[in-house]
């Protein structure tokens, strides 16, 4: 069985310092799990966050960015995934994950979170806010999970059934 790439999507530069703590953790956990930890790829808030908590768990990074080059890649994406595309990537990030992980919220955040339960993809949120945790679950019933910490992220996704 192939492993198991696990999204994790997040806020950029708005990203605070408590919701980058958050994604490094997120990113070791899923890391330490042996999943691959996918991102938007960039330098900056939780997609480079999660990243480096996975380099530091000595994981697996895929970044998909949005221009057509390294200018803002985050030293620790592994795998880098160059698209030209701008925002339209989000269908790459969630099309490419297993399970889309939303760490705080964005717009760009809650077209990834909005794809991913269009495509019936799993989605755990983290220390979202009420009003986009009601929104989602009111969307998808039973598709959306709520954690308020990194490592029960793990939990839930090791509990999921990957034999259908």
């Amino acid at each position: 069985m192939r492993r198991l790439i696990i999204g994790i999507m997040g806020p950029g530069e708005q990203a605070s310092a408590d919701l980058c703590a958050i994604a490094y953790d997120l990113g070791y956990h899923i890391a330490t799990a042996g999943w691959v930890v996918l991102t938007g790829g960039r330098n900056t808030g939780v997609m480079d966050a999660a990243c480096r908590g996975a380099k530091a768990a000595n994981g697996l990074t895929l970044g998909i960015l949005p221009g057509m080059d390294d200018t803002h890649l985050s030293p620790a994406v592994d795998l880098p995934i160059f698209t030209g595309m701008g925002h339209a990537r989000n269908a790459i990030n969630v099309l490419s994950s297993d399970v889309v992980v939303a760490c705080g919220m964005g717009c760009g955040t809650a077209s990834e979170v909005a794809l991913a339960l269009k495509n019936g993809k799993p989605v755990i949120l983290v220390r979202s806010d009420s009003v986009s945790e009601a929104f989602f679950k009111q969307l998808a019933p039973g598709q959306v999970q709520v954690v308020t910490m990194p490592d029960e992220v793990v939990e839930r996704i090791r509990a999921m059934d990957w034999h259908k």
